[in-house]
């Protein structure tokens, strides 16, 4: 596992964000859609929010890692298999031949897409659901979410 490039990967979230939800592009309409106003997006503890938004965005690129690197499951399915064992011949077969199939920035932006769709869609809708907010909130949110999780699939599928 590439960490440097799983905390690389998670600063794309905070990229996206800031030109996503800037005044310019889209922040007036998600503030619209949130019912937040420029004191309230201005106010709070910048550093805490900051550094938690890029720790939460860690935990997904970890996830995306194990997403759209399908070597990964692999290695949980036969990587605790003692040395020298068959499996651990087969494992070790199976690296040799396959170890870098299906590693590209398109191969893993394609499961970062599908990802967001089957994760952050239905997270985002069922919250805008019982918050009783509008399909514009949805897509707002959803729409930076797909690029941020379609980026962030390319690079780790790619780079890590």
């Amino acid at each position: 596992m590439n960490f440097p490039i799983l905390f690389a990967s998670a600063l794309i979230p905070m990229v996206i964000g800031a030109i996503w939800y800037n005044p310019k592009v889209l922040g007036n309409a998600w503030m619209k859609a949130s019912g937040v106003t420029e004191e309230q997006v201005q106010s709070g503890n910048m550093v805490l929010i900051f550094g938690l938004a890029f720790l939460f965005s860690f935990f997904l690129a970890f996830a995306l890692y194990g997403l759209s690197i399908h070597q990964t499951g692999i290695g949980q399915l036969f990587g605790t298999a003692p040395a020298g064992s068959d499996e651990q011949l087969l494992l070790n077969d199976i690296m040799e031949k396959y170890a870098d199939r299906h590693r590209t920035f398109g191969h893993g932006a394609l499961h970062g897409g599908i990802g967001s769709i089957l994760f952050a869609l239905p997270l985002i809708g069922i919250l805008a659901l019982f918050e009783r907010r509008s399909w514009r909130y949805v897509m707002l949110h959803f729409g930076y979410w797909f690029i941020a999780m379609t980026l962030m699939g390319g690079v780790i599928c790619q780079f890590a």
